[in-house]
This record gives C-alpha cells, sequence and structure tokens, in this order.
C-alpha cells in the first residue's frame, strides 16, 4: 500500500469510516518505499499508527484506546492483505513492503 486507503469499520454502535496513511520514504531513482507505518484517521481525529515488523507479520496499535484491540486487528489484517488495485500494471519494487 502506498496511497491513502478508506476503510469502513462496522460496528455495533454504527459505521466508522477510517483512513489509512501508508508512511512512505523516497528511495533513490525516484521510487517510493514503504515503511510498514500506516497512520489511521477517522474525519480529522487522529487514532495513532499501526506499525508492522519487516516481514508485515508481527504489528502494534499506539493508539490511546481510539480503537479496541480487535478492531485494530481488523484493519491490521486489511493491511496486510491489501493489494493494489491494477497490481499486473506496476513495476515491481524488490525493497517495498506491499
Amino acid at each position: 500500500m502506498t496511497k491513502p486507503v478508506d476503510y469502513t469499520l462496522y460496528t455495533s454502535n454504527g459505521d466508522r469510516f477510517i483512513t489509512i496513511n501508508p508512511v512512505t520514504e523516497p528511495t533513490t531513482g525516484g521510487h517510493i518505499q514503504a515503511t510498514g507505518v500506516f497512520g489511521l484517521n477517522e474525519g480529522m481525529v487522529d487514532l495513532g499508527d499501526i506499525v508492522f515488523d519487516d516481514n508485515m507479520n508481527q504489528w502494534e496499535y499506539s493508539g490511546m484506546g481510539d480503537l479496541t484491540h480487535l478492531q485494530a486487528e481488523e484493519i491490521a489484517s486489511f493491511i496486510k492483505n491489501y493489494h493494489e488495485p491494477n497490481a499486473e500494471g506496476r513495476a515491481f519494487d524488490e525493497h517495498s513492503i506491499l
């Protein structure tokens, strides 16, 4: 994931519309490298970050109780399994975490 993605979190208290913002770093040659850090926002409210390890297996949620552990886990699972639209047409960068 290299661009912000909107995610709807369905809860018993109503739907929550979360924007997932991947934190990226520019590399030589104009490529973008993912860092494994994903900022979460609900409108103008900062919900904290989900931070993955280098292999995108383990994650931590840095928010202060804005999301339950199960909600953060649902979003982390979405991020881990996310595939960019039209993935076949983009150039492969072996150093990126997708």
